[in-house]
């Protein structure tokens, strides 16, 4: 075991420095006069209390810190979650039992389109050999709607692009994606609500469509809330009537039909029946009285007005009751590049929704 001299002792003891190796911690290769002459030097020096100036740094250069920058302990989640927004289902209503959904009609040069519709017409006559009465005919009509077409510009820079690469984001994909969404939603907007201004209309407030029916007993939330599922079935069976009496005998229970609402009322299809007409709940009674019927819920129904019921046969006597109509859906422009950036349009077009056959639907404002 080396010899601990005084100096490693004070070392040890003062400062909490041991020197645990084999030897002095004086270099060997220094001749013992010297080391003699150093060690005498430690030992006066160590002989006070103070700790010697000249080996400790009497205030920091640096700023204090003990950690590491922030980024290196941030994860970067590689999926991008994108905004919650309302589903369109403009398409969706016309689409379903068998409806035609959406139609491309003319292009983006149409500014007008005329659809023609005919009628029937004549009388019969008392037969008669020389007699020369009875006639039969049709008469046309052509239902204007005009066009409207819009436009949205995508642009992005090198830089732009370089910096969100480096968060793993192309950028480029997303506006392009982005200008896509603002185009779909416009066009669902415009086939529920048309274009002010022109012959454009939409679903909800094409100027043809027969005046709403009034709930018989009150909102289906205060139904809901009394138990009273037979108020919510009677609204919907007045609702039909009105729709069998718009088309006469054209259509009956069986047929395939549309029941559109608000999506905040569908729950209120649980009400229970408390066993009137043998069925659990309004659901399960409509399910029975009409079996293909389709329901289909749509937010931009809660209108300021109230919420909006609509009852819609899809075919009148094989026929559309309308579509969705558009004339382009999406037009990609050329690619402008500039120094140090690139801009698109892109453009679309629209003619609300085509009905047909107004008296196909029915409706019922204020559940």
């Amino acid at each position: 075991m080396p010899r601990m001299t005084q100096e490693t002792k004070l070392l040890a003891e003062r400062y909490g420095i041991g020197i645990d190796s084999g030897g002095s911690y004086l270099c060997p290769a220094i001749d013992m006069r010297d080391s003699q002459v150093a060690m005498d030097a430690a030992a006066q020096i160590f002989a006070t209390d103070a700790a010697p100036t000249n080996l400790l740094q009497p205030e920091l250069i640096t700023v204090s810190n003990a950690g590491i920058p922030a980024f290196l302990s941030n994860y970067l989640d590689p999926e991008i979650v994108r905004v919650l927004t309302v589903p369109l289902k403009a398409v969706e209503i016309w689409l379903a039992a068998g409806g035609k959904g959406e139609v491309k009609k003319g292009d983006w040069t149409t500014d007008s389109i005329q659809f023609p519709m005919t009628e029937f017409i004549g009388e019969t006559s008392s037969y008669g050999d020389f007699n020369n009465n009875g006639r039969a005919n049709s008469n046309a009509n052509w239902e204007p709607r005009q066009t409207y077409h819009y436009q949205v510009i995508t642009e992005w820079g090198d830089k732009e692009l370089a910096k969100a690469a480096l968060a793993k984001i192309d950028r480029a994909a997303e506006i392009n994606l982005a200008s896509v969404f603002v185009m779909n939603t416009f066009q669902n907007y415009t086939y529920l609500y048309g274009v002010s201004g022109l012959d454009n209309y939409g679903l909800i407030n094409d100027p043809t469509l027969s005046a709403p029916i009034t709930p018989a007993a009150g909102t289906w939330k205060s139904l809901a809330a009394a138990g009273t599922g037979a108020g919510i079935v009677a609204d919907v069976l007045n609702l039909f009537v009105q729709l069998q009496s718009q088309v006469l005998d054209n259509i009956n229970m069986n047929d395939p039909l549309v029941l559109t609402i608000p999506p905040l009322v569908q729950p209120y299809l649980l009400t229970p029946m408390q066993n009137v007409y043998g069925t659990p709940s309004v659901k399960a009674y409509l399910k029975e009285a009409f079996p293909n019927m389709e329901i289909v819920t749509c937010a931009q129904f809660a209108t300021p007005s109230g919420n909006l019921v609509q009852m819609m046969v899809p075919k009148v006597q094989g026929q559309s009751t309308g579509f969705a109509c558009f004339t382009e859906k999406l037009r990609a422009h050329r690619v402008v590049s500039d120094t140090s950036s690139i801009h698109q349009k892109k453009s679309g077009g629209t003619a609300g929704s085509v009905i047909k056959f107004p008296a196909g639907i029915g409706q019922l404002l204020g559940v």
